[in-house]
């Protein structure tokens, strides 16, 4: 059973930065892709950032130029790197993990940028 546990959120001023994790376990990390998505109360979880086993990314448009998705197969850990953060970035921050047909979600951890 893989478990994905999620860490680094809390509260930011405009502008600053965060670095989330996300450390897997239970399952063939590197042939996963992995993903984080964002979700806010009443809203549709939305993709933020996605990693391929192949190290291919892609990004939502709202955050291209201001976030980076890396992954380090050795610890079976996501980050998600998040730079010149904005208010309307606050959300419940989730880690996805797609492998070999199933999906498994993290608890969330929460963003929260304000002055």
């Amino acid at each position: 059973q893989v478990q994905l546990v999620e860490s680094g959120g809390g509260l930011v001023q405009p502008g600053g930065s965060l670095r989330l994790s996300c450390a897997a376990s239970g399952g063939t990390f590197s042939i996963a892709a992995m993903g984080w998505y964002r979700q806010n109360p009443g809203k549709q979880r939305e993709l933020v950032a996605r990693i391929t086993g192949g190290y291919r990314t892609t990004y939502a448009d709202s955050v291209k130029g201001r976030f980076t998705i890396s992954r380090d197969n050795a610890l079976n850990t996501v980050y998600l790197q998040m730079n010149t953060l904005k208010p309307e970035d606050t959300a419940v921050y989730y880690c996805k993990e797609d492998l070999i047909g199933r999906t498994y979600w993290g608890q969330g951890t929460q963003v929260t940028v304000s002055s």
